[in-house]
């Protein structure tokens, strides 16, 4: 078993230092800095400072100004205006199907209602035959993606290796759904393949490519800021090591998601440090010319199944909307031109909050899932599937266009 920066090739783990954004050096020095309300021309100043020097103190405070906004018609607006600058009038949605193949799982996230221990009840792991029945299911019914993550199970084996089970579990899939792109794997899930089997993460990127893997979910990412992962999930990779793997992940060739997990204990500078590092990340890999972040996420916390630590301490089972929606204009503004596809989540918001968001910033509404584990099992209260047609619904709802897409966002036919 690797441990440390071992896993990783020596120019990723370099690179990884000078893409995260140091929160802890510079919100202490910012937090005293009386915030104005936020305009055109402090817009203007953030995307000429993002595009000129991402990470530099003075483009810290313009995101940390940002991000400590309040809500509103003007913000709203701005977010909006740039969505539409940026592309388009058009909803899109992708029929997919999510497959949370196991909730065995050896780490223990202070949020994490989903992960069990193999023998406690409710804990299950689908045979790779069951899965392969979904995979078509979810092909006969018109699907053009499989969504694939799980927990961390160390008993996920073939052979005595985890790469070879991963890889026989693609493998399985592409036969039993040919054509549908595969989704799959965090880089949490990626980096305990390498560790677990004592391999560098490249040659498990490059199996599991050899296998059909096509593109890799942007979770685990929480928030990008150390001291607030030590609180919140201290077993898990640490942002930097995410950051790594996603280096290593684009380099590849493979395109990933981004998200950011909001509305625990997070402060408004956590949130830009973390925003400002997926900028950081987009800039490596399009200087690179390979895939980078196709999207970007939102993911409120659910907090009504979650461990009753971070459940009192945060007080609140279900998103707060008006902050969360009001986080979504300023991931917006923020991401600007280097992040342009924006998603919330219906599973968290409802139907109804993520129709809401897209009048804050956002042009997608996420995918049909089929199923999902992971947030039903927090608690979450917008349900695990949706029809293609509840989703163009609501799109036509607030007066948009709407069309089914590709998972890299390209025309569906």
């Amino acid at each position: 078993m690797t441990s440390g920066s071992e896993a990783f090739e020596p120019w990723a783990w370099q690179a990884s230092a000078a893409v995260l954004a140091p929160v802890e050096a510079i919100a202490a020095e910012q937090a005293s800095l009386l915030v104005e309300p936020w305009d055109l021309e402090q817009q203007e100043q953030l995307r000429d400072g993002l595009r000129s020097s991402a990470l530099s103190p003075q483009t810290f405070q313009r995101a940390h100004a940002l991000l400590q906004q309040q809500g509103g018609q003007r913000l709203q607006q701005q977010a909006d205006a740039l969505r539409r600058a940026l592309v388009g009038e058009t909803v899109s949605y992708v029929r997919n199907r999510n497959l949370n193949f196991t909730n065995h799982c050896v780490q223990h996230c202070s949020f994490c209602a989903f992960r069990r221990d193999p023998d406690q009840p409710g804990a299950y792991w689908h045979r790779i035959e069951e899965l392969q029945h979904r995979a078509s299911e979810a092909a006969n019914s018109g699907a053009s993606e499989l969504c694939l993550q799980g927990g961390l199970n160390s008993a996920a084996r073939l052979n005595g290796s985890m790469l070879a089970y991963y890889a026989a579990l693609l493998r399985a899939l592409r036969d039993a759904a040919p054509g549908l792109h595969l989704h799959a794997f965090s880089p949490q899930e990626l980096l305990f393949i390498a560790r677990e089997d004592g391999i560098p993460l490249q040659t498990v990127l490059e199996s599991l490519c050899s296998a059909g893997l096509d593109s890799v979910p942007g979770t685990a990412a929480e928030v990008l800021s150390e001291p607030v992962r030590q609180q919140l999930c201290p077993e898990k990779l640490t942002a930097r090591e995410w950051c790594a793997v996603v280096l290593q992940v684009h380099r590849c060739g493979l395109p990933s998601t981004s998200t950011l997990m909001a509305g625990h204990i997070e402060a408004p500078a956590d949130r830009a440090a973390h925003l400002l590092t997926l900028v950081a990340l987009q800039q490596q890999a399009r200087q690179h010319q390979v895939p980078g972040f196709s999207e970007f996420v939102l993911l409120p916390f659910i907090g009504a199944n979650a461990p009753a630590a971070l459940r009192r301490r945060v007080g609140r089972d279900q998103p707060d909307r008006a902050a969360m929606l009001a986080l979504t204009a300023q991931s917006r503004l923020l991401l600007g031109e280097w992040i342009v596809n924006h998603q919330p989540s219906w599973v968290k918001l409802t139907l109804e909050g993520a129709t809401e968001a897209l009048g804050w910033g956002c042009n997608d509404l996420g995918g049909t899932l089929m199923e999902e584990s992971i947030t039903s099992m927090a608690g979450a209260e917008g349900g695990t599937s949706q029809s293609a047609s509840a989703l163009e619904a609501a799109a036509r709802s607030v007066g948009r266009p709407v069309r089914e897409r590709t998972t890299l966002y390209g025309e569906r036919r």
